[in-house]
C-alpha cells in the first residue's frame, strides 16, 4: 500500500502525529509533504490550466512531485489543524492548484479507485468545517471513498495531550485503519459520484471548453467507457 500525506502546516504538532499514526497503522510506503515548506505558491488566477493545459500553470514544475505522489498513492491523507474554523491557508492554496482536476474539467482516472482521509485537530472546535474544506476537493477529484476524522485535543501541543485522550485517539485510528485496509483494492465510487460524473459527461458533450472536451473524448468517457 502506498500512502501520501499532505500536511497543511510545516510544524509537527497534533495533526501531524495523528496523520502519521494512521499511516503507520495502514502499513506500506509513506510519502510526506509539508505545506508551505514543500509547496507554498498561491494560484495567480491565470486560468491557463482550465483553458489550455495544467502544464501552463506557472507553478506546474514545482507542484509535479506532489502530483506524482498523489497519483501513485492508494490512500491520500490530507491533514490540517483548525485555523479560524477552516483549513490552513497553505492547504487551501495547495488545493486551489488542482481546480483543473475537478470532474467539471479533467479528472484523473486513477482517483476513482483511491481512498482518502481528511484529518483535522483543534484545541476546541472547528474540525467539521475544516474537514469539509478538504473533503470537497476529494469528492470533486472523484476519490472513491473519503473518511473524515476530527478531534478536539484540548491542547495546543501534542506533548501536553492527556494520556486518556491519546489512548482514545489510538483506538479510533485503529478502527479507521481497519476499515481502509478492508476496502484496499476494492474501493468504488459512490452513487453520488457516479451521478455527478454523468452530469459532467453530458455537459462535456456540449463542448463548452475545448481543452476539457478533448480530454473526455480521449479518455473515452464521452462514449460508454468509465474510469471505474
Amino acid at each position: 500500500m502506498k500512502i501520501t500525506i499532505i500536511h497543511g502546516q510545516s510544524h509537527q504538532g497534533s495533526t501531524c502525529h495523528i496523520a502519521r499514526s494512521l499511516a503507520r497503522k495502514l502499513g506500506g510506503e509513506i510519502t510526506e509533504f509539508f505545506l508551505p515548506r514543500d509547496f507554498g505558491e498561491f494560484c495567480v488566477g491565470c486560468t491557463a490550466c482550465f483553458a489550455v493545459s495544467e502544464t501552463k500553470c506557472p507553478h506546474y514544475a514545482k507542484l509535479s512531485p506532489i502530483t506524482q505522489a498523489l497519483d501513485d498513492a492508494d490512500v491520500i491523507i490530507l491533514a490540517s489543524p483548525v485555523y479560524v474554523y477552516h483549513a490552513t491557508g497553505a492547504m487551501k492554496a495547495f488545493l486551489d492548484h488542482y481546480g483543473w482536476r475537478w470532474m467539471v474539467h479533467r479528472p484523473e482516472p486513477k482517483m476513482f479507485s483511491k481512498q482518502a482521509v481528511c484529518i483535522s485537530t483543534a484545541a476546541g472546535a472547528g474540525m467539521k468545517s475544516t474537514n469539509r474544506d478538504m473533503a470537497d476537493s476529494m469528492f470533486f477529484w472523484g476519490i472513491a471513498k473519503t473518511y473524515r476524522y476530527g478531534v478536539a485535543v484540548m491542547e495546543t501541543s501534542w506533548k501536553r495531550v492527556s494520556r486518556k485522550k491519546r489512548y482514545k485517539i489510538d483506538r479510533q485510528l485503529s478502527m479507521l485503519a481497519w476499515q481502509i485496509r478492508k476496502d484496499y483494492g476494492r474501493a468504488k465510487p459512490s452513487l453520488k459520484t457516479k451521478l455527478f460524473f454523468h452530469a459532467m459527461r453530458l455537459m462535456q458533450k456540449c463542448g463548452w471548453n475545448q481543452a476539457d472536451t478533448d480530454y473526455w473524448k480521449t479518455q473515452g468517457w464521452s462514449g460508454k467507457k468509465r474510469p471505474w
